[in-house]
């Protein structure tokens, strides 16, 4: 059986010069499965993992290293002008490089360290599109099977160039994995040009505003068709890179618990702007009852007083002295109408 598997690989690998494109797709799939693994391990602090790389305190992530053998990859071909063994290493190198860099695709899009929330799951597709292509190359070579340096086949170009349109149809309707994959397999594209366009696509936006049965419709069938193949999709995702964090990447757990806090404490009262442009209770003039009442209650803020009986009794008085007619002179200054309450 091993003496099958070598036979094929040299008639099938070596003989068809694919051996770089192979150790290119070995180094993809084996960097990603590395570089997961490790980050899991990390996520659960065990101990044995010898964990981040923080130089200094600066968290190195794994693209940067990915970049460098990139560039070893990509320089050393040219340097050696693709000549044999030196090409199948730097197509290993090449590999590698991508398995790490497309790891954190999600955090060159965003700017921001999103590898572990929903926004990081970009990763995850690019990885796998990036190895669904290469696997498609390495079986076919170039998109339809086509051989460099054969002679020109102007109805298989035709068909190309048809195929190139109906993919961008199917990725403006949304259909993203099946627009590219069918840059690979024509039927695929054709499927998704046809099919109706995701609800927020923007194929839909486009053509699905003023006909709100085909918008309808489309909604209908995103909740039936989509919703079980996310979910296949999520859970596949989570066995394959780990489930997101339920807090927003870059955000604290402990600042998120003290702002739901804050948001039940404040959520009974209603911020009402004083003469100053602030809002009662925030920032400058807080606890001063401008204008009508600092939590909206009587005059001069006596609202605020409510359960205090010394600042109740004190309200009173300011209330008293207004009516004599009495200038007040306060902390905040000589007849100014301060108000405050506490």
């Amino acid at each position: 059986m091993i003496s099958a598997l070598l036979d094929g690989y040299r008639h099938h690998i070596v003989d068809a010069h694919k051996q770089p494109l192979f150790l290119l797709l070995v180094g993809f799939i084996t960097s990603f499965a590395f570089i997961r693994f490790s980050t899991r391990m990390i996520r659960a602090q065990v101990r044995w993992w010898p964990g981040n790389i923080t130089p200094g305190g600066l968290h190195i992530h794994h693209m940067v290293f990915g970049l460098g053998f990139l560039l070893l990859g990509g320089i050393g071909t040219f340097a050696t002008d693709g000549g044999h063994p030196w090409i199948d290493w730097f197509g290993l190198s090449f590999g590698i490089g991508c398995g790490l860099v497309l790891d954190e695709f999600a955090l060159i899009l965003h700017l921001d360290d999103v590898y572990w929330s929903e926004q990081g799951r970009k990763s995850v597709d690019a990885v796998i599109l990036g190895i669904l292509l290469t696997a498609l190359l390495l079986t076919g070579y170039v998109p339809l099977g086509v051989v460099p340096g054969q002679d020109t086949r102007w109805g298989l170009v035709a068909v190309i160039g048809v195929n190139a349109l109906v993919c961008l149809v199917a990725l403006f309707k949304g259909k993203v994995w099946t627009g590219l994959l069918g840059i690979m397999v024509p039927g695929l594209s054709w499927i998704g040009a046809i099919r109706l366009a995701r609800p927020g696509s923007p194929w839909a936006r486009w053509r699905y505003t003023g006909r709100p049965r085909r918008m309808a419709r489309a909604i209908r069938r995103e909740r039936r068709l989509h919703t079980r193949t996310d979910r296949a999709r999520t859970w596949l995702f989570d066995l394959i890179a780990g489930a997101p964090d339920k807090v927003p990447a870059g955000h604290p757990k402990a600042q998120a618990v003290a702002e739901r806090m804050a948001a039940r404490a404040l959520a009974h009262r209603r911020p009402r702007r004083g003469p100053y442009g602030t809002a009662a209770g925030h920032g400058y003039g807080a606890g001063y009852g401008y204008g009508a009442g600092a939590a909206g209650g009587g005059p001069d803020g006596a609202g605020g007083t409510h359960g205090d009986p010394a600042r109740r009794a004190r309200a009173q008085r300011r209330r008293r002295t207004v009516r004599a007619g009495r200038p007040r002179t306060t902390a905040t200054g000589s007849g100014r109408p301060s108000g405050r309450g506490r």
